[in-house]
């Protein structure tokens, strides 16, 4: 007898961090920021510097974040990630996510943004990342429409195994891709330029997810009768 469908579960939130260059004020809050809403990971973005300092940054974060129950991935750095104690990196793309894998896997986790076709993205995921981003900016501040994100979120979360991360930039949105399906939700100045404070603009989209997330339920429920 074929085990009956289970609900999809929630999807989480994906903090991306300002670009770091001193992690001190950094670090003031953010382990208690984590806690304050469902945060499975933390994405390090780190200024230019030196890999000795770069290293030492990654570790002062790693540890608060991880503590925390949170993952900690670093944008780029490959090579800094072991010594950092990180739990992984998010590549730009499919050919540095190619170059990363053999000095990432099997121990660590390999993310891939910048897929700006539905082939890279299903290589991608044929290659070996562990989610694959849909939404965030380009260098020159430009991404997708949300209709375009939501759609692509449901393409691959219909017939794909590797987690999918949409990139929200606004509490909308972050209601929107969970309903599309997303399994992570990727935010960062939606939270940290909130006038709010980042604790009152992360509960918001936690909160936004999960009311994406009831009408995922919804649907759910009327596909099993």
């Amino acid at each position: 007898m074929a085990a009956k469908p289970t609900a999809p579960p929630a999807p989480r939130l994906y903090l991306s961090t300002p670009v770091v260059d001193d992690p001190a004020a950094l670090l003031a809050g953010l382990p208690d920021l984590i806690r304050k809403a469902d945060v499975a990971a933390v994405l390090l973005r780190l200024a230019p510097s030196d890999p000795r300092t770069l290293t030492s940054r990654i570790k002062a974060v790693a540890a608060p974040v991880q503590k925390a129950d949170a993952a900690l991935l670093v944008e780029g750095h490959v090579d800094l990630i072991a010594r950092g104690g990180a739990d992984g990196a998010h590549l730009p793309g499919l050919a540095p996510l190619q170059e990363a894998l053999p000095a990432l896997k099997p121990d660590r986790i390999a993310g891939c943004g910048g897929l700006t076709t539905r082939h890279n993205a299903m290589s991608a995921g044929e290659a070996g990342a562990d989610y694959v981003l849909f939404g965030e900016p380009d260098s020159k501040g430009q991404r997708p429409s949300a209709d375009a994100i939501a759609e692509r979120i449901e393409w691959w979360a219909e017939l794909f195994e590797p987690p999918c991360v949409g990139y929200a930039a606004s509490l909308d949105e972050a209601e929107r891709f969970a309903a599309a399906g997303a399994d992570f939700v990727l935010v960062d100045d939606l939270v940290w330029n909130d006038a709010r404070g980042a604790s009152a603009a992360l509960v918001d989209a936690g909160a936004a997810i999960q009311r994406g997330h009831a009408a995922v339920l919804e649907r759910f429920k009327a596909a099993q009768g």
